[in-house]
Formats: C-alpha cells, sequence, structure tokens
C-alpha cells in the first residue's frame, strides 16, 4: 500500500539539491522538498507536509496534518508498514 503521510519538516540538509529531515511519526527521513519549490513557496523547519515515495508533495497546516495522521493510524497494519517502508528508505 502506497500512502501520502504527514510528516514535519526538522530542517533543509542540502538547499542545493533540496533535501530536508522531516518526522514522521517519530521516524526521521531525508525527503526531497523540491516540488513545493513551483507553488511560489518553498517548504521549510516547522512546516508539515504530505510524503509519498520520498517526495513531499504539497504543504498542509498542522490540524490538516495530525488529523490525517490519526485516520492513518486507524487503518492499523497498512500505516505501520508504510511506517517500516520509511524507516528502511534512504535518501542521499
Amino acid at each position: 500500500m502506497c500512502l501520502a503521510i504527514p510528516g514535519q519538516v526538522i530542517e533543509v540538509v542540502d538547499d542545493a539539491n533540496r533535501l530536508a529531515k522531516v518526522d514522521v511519526a517519530g521516524v526521521r527521513r531525508t525527503v526531497n522538498i523540491g516540488l513545493l519549490d513551483g507553488e511560489g513557496e518553498s517548504a521549510g523547519p516547522g512546516d508539515w507536509v504530505l510524503i509519498h515515495v520520498g517526495f513531499a508533495l504539497s504543504k498542509v497546516d498542522e490540524q490538516e496534518a495530525l488529523a490525517t495522521r490519526k485516520l492513518l493510524e486507524q487503518m492499523g497494519d497498512g500505516y505501520r508498514q508504510e511506517l517500516e517502508d520509511l524507516k528502511a528508505s534512504v535518501i542521499e
């Protein structure tokens, strides 16, 4: 199952390549935030984003991010598997 899951940007770790460290329910991974640059505003520390296959697809407010995470948590195994897949992924 592939989900777009919410995470909070912790820091931009490579501005030239548009990579940021993001926290997703306690799992920290590097994701590409470059797709958000075309919207006229970039993602930065403190911003919430929806992530799919290592890319931030859109910015969301904190309330929407937390509500989405709560719904995903109710999915049980599908969400837990997505977090496990995220733990195993690496973007450098």
